[in-house]
């Protein structure tokens, strides 16, 4: 291998800036903007062989994405979900954070195989013939946790040149501007996802956002309810009655937000969810049918987490849900200037009274006729008809749940990731460089 360093063709590099440019008004997702980048950035002739990426997404679940391009192999993407714990000793002496708890904009290093490692990720570089490195972080802006960190390598002999350097400097500040555009889209995106569904998400990103304005669609309704929930907040405190409440969510909502359902909103200790259907007997059985496998899937969810709570000596967790299928109307409304997009009309308040019902029967889920005759030959019990008010008659009838399904089945919750990536410490020490540069790892988030 040669030792000469090569010199940079500014053309080429201009024209990897020109493609970022453009990738970032097109709106390209952020994996296909960083792969495209670092193949091209090869491609104009700098000698890289691995390159890390990772940026913080501002997301309810999720800390941090991080991307790993490696010449010939690829690029590898990580995310992962927020998970309590302190970073790892291997992290803490890392380049990463020796570079910002000193408050460092970049750190290079020679690779020198007679050498010590400085840090231990420097053993596995040299595995790869890694010979010189190059660590930065680069915040989007002085007021905020978004931003983006990373590292160049290259296995050239000769290292890189000054010429190398300034070539990547400069394309750095392309990369953050296009990434920033990237993160900030994806960012709408999960906001939108996690606070409206992905229905009412992408219909909103998509301009349906005036007040009044929507469609009227058939869909199966869900409406489940906490029971006890009032004294609970009476009697606990307030993170015993939150965690409560998220366990709830985490066993019965659930399966409700998956094969075809959405939920649309949480109203206090409930939920409503739909199953969008077209107006043919056959899409509402496919409607009406998934939402009962998946009240099937709630009720053993929530016998499993009640078994739990009993060997933790914790009280059960009770629930009322009802069933029903019917036209809704899906759109905007409220105040010019605060809005909600869900689902309204009569159906709704069917769905509803449902719900409210099981106060009255001994069952938690109860079902409009016109919801069971789509479930096949689903056993039933006939409950009786009621009278509700400012509302038609309906015969109300509880779905045999002797059957369900076990909770390690499909909707059964994520497991939990043992570990942080890279791509999560490295943004949460973004995140909490403050507490960091106070010396005082115990306090990262």
């Amino acid at each position: 291998m040669s030792t000469s360093y090569a010199e940079i063709s500014s053309i080429l590099m201009d024209k990897v800036a020109d493609w970022l440019n453009q990738s970032a008004l097109a709106g390209n997702d952020l994996e296909t903007l960083v792969n495209g980048f670092c193949e091209r950035l090869a491609a104009a002739g700098l000698p890289l062989k691995r390159v890390h990426l990772s940026f913080s997404m501002l997301h309810p679940l999720y800390d941090a994405l991080g991307f790993t391009w490696v010449r010939g192999q690829g690029m590898e993407v990580e995310g992962f979900r927020k998970q309590a714990g302190v970073a790892s000793d291997r992290f803490l002496t890392s380049p990463y954070y020796h570079l910002l708890s000193n408050k460092l904009d970049h750190l290079r290093r020679r690779l020198d195989p007679s050498v010590l490692s400085e840090f231990p990720v420097f053993d596995d570089l040299r595995l790869m013939g890694i010979t010189d490195y190059m660590a930065f972080v680069h915040p989007f802006s002085g007021n905020t946790s978004q931003g983006m960190m990373g590292s160049w390598s290259t296995d050239s002999a000769a290292g890189f040149s000054d010429s190398m350097i300034s070539a990547l400097l400069r394309i750095q500040s392309h990369l953050a501007i296009a990434t920033k555009m990237a993160v900030l889209t994806k960012l709408a995106d999960n906001m939108m996802t996690t606070y409206l569904g992905g229905d009412a998400g992408r219909r909103v990103l998509d301009g349906q956002i005036k007040r009044g304005e929507g469609d009227t669609i058939r869909a199966a309704l869900v409406m489940g309810d906490m029971r006890g929930s009032s004294r609970l907040a009476e009697t606990s405190g307030r993170e015993i009655y939150i965690d409560t409440l998220n366990q709830f969510f985490d066993a019965v909502a659930a399966p409700f937000n998956r094969n075809g359902g959405q939920i649309m909103s949480f109203i206090g200790d409930g939920f409503i969810a739909v199953y969008p259907c077209e107006r043919h007997r056959s899409h509402s059985e496919i409607a009406c049918q998934a939402a009962l496998a998946a009240a099937h899937k709630a009720s053993a969810r929530m016998m499993d987490l009640n078994l739990r709570r009993k060997e933790q000596g914790l009280s059960d967790i009770k629930f009322g849900m009802g069933l029903h299928v019917g036209n809704v109307m899906f759109g905007n409304v409220g105040l010019t200037d605060r809005l909600t997009f869900s689902v309204f009309g009569s159906a709704v308040n069917e769905v509803q009274r449902l719900q409210i019902l099981t106060k009255k029967y001994p069952h938690s889920v109860l079902a409009s006729k016109d919801f069971a005759g789509y479930c096949g030959a689903n056993s039933w019990l006939t409950l009786g008809n009621e009278e509700l008010a400012g509302i038609k008659k309906l015969t109300v009838l509880s779905p045999d749940l002797s059957g369900a399904l076990a909770p390690d089945e499909d909707g059964a919750p994520e497991p939990t990731h043992g570990r942080r990536s890279d791509a999560e410490q490295v943004m949460l020490l973004h995140r909490d460089a403050a507490r960091m540069a106070a010396g005082d790892p115990s306090k990262l988030q």
